[in-house]
């Protein structure tokens, strides 16, 4: 019996070495922009969490001090000072909460207020000390144009920061936020805190009360991680 060819598996099987070679000549960076951050657990399963019980909401804090740890990442953050710390929150409530207000602050032992970098501040970092924004000059009709923010600034945001404001009833959020950490007293990480007020219930009527989460619990937690070895 004379067996019969598959027209469109043939074809497939004659792309295939087309698609090895393009694959090939992808620039790492394009290969690396699939990787994806691990699911998030509940906020109680991880080390540094504040949990309010009353309220039935907890938030936790895990910093990424080893870039090994987040390679899922397009760009080098850690090596300009930037520390990405995921923040997860759990809403064990029957009631939406809602992140619009809400402000996430880093709380160095030396007692400032650091508030999370915005998408340009990490780009002035990483690439130009400039202003992002436009600038006039006088008599000039034309705007002076900054160097706007790098595309993987915006696509590491897009793909690894919270997805959305609102933490529906019964569920987990979170999200990748960034601090400036440079000019921070070595290690950073000791006695710090992050700082999470103003979330509100979706209706509006309730504010929770704010929450703080010790970093300490974490580098307990986490005896090799380099945060407990301070830089030389």
């Amino acid at each position: 019996m004379i067996a019969h060819r598959d027209p469109h598996k043939s074809r497939a099987q004659a792309l295939l070495p087309i698609i090895a070679v393009f694959a090939c000549l992808l620039p790492p960076a394009a290969l690396a922009a699939h990787k994806s951050a691990p699911a998030a657990k509940p906020a109680s399963q991880y080390p540094a969490n504040d949990a309010h019980a009353d309220e039935h909401v907890t938030i936790a804090a895990e910093p990424c001090d080893d870039a090994r740890q987040c390679s899922f990442f397009r760009l080098s953050y850690l090596e300009h000072g930037l520390l990405p710390i995921r923040v997860i929150i759990t809403n064990e409530s029957d009631r939406a909460l809602q992140l619009d207000e809400a402000r996430f602050q880093f709380l160095p032992a030396s007692g400032e207020k650091l508030p999370a970098a915005t998408e340009d501040d990490i780009n002035r970092r990483l690439f130009t000390f400039h202003s992002t924004k436009d600038i006039h000059i006088p008599l000039d009709p034309f705007p002076v144009h900054r160097t706007p923010v790098d595309k993987k600034v915006t696509e590491d945001d897009n793909d690894f920061g919270f997805p959305g404001t609102i933490v529906n009833a019964h569920s987990t959020l979170a999200g990748y936020l960034f601090y400036d950490i440079k000019e921070l007293d070595d290690p950073a990480l000791l006695h710090a805190e992050l700082y999470v007020k103003m979330i509100h219930t979706l209706d509006g009527k309730q504010e929770l009360f704010a929450f703080t989460i010790p970093f300490d619990k974490w580098l307990a937690a986490n005896p090799n991680a380099p945060s407990n070895h301070p830089r030389k």
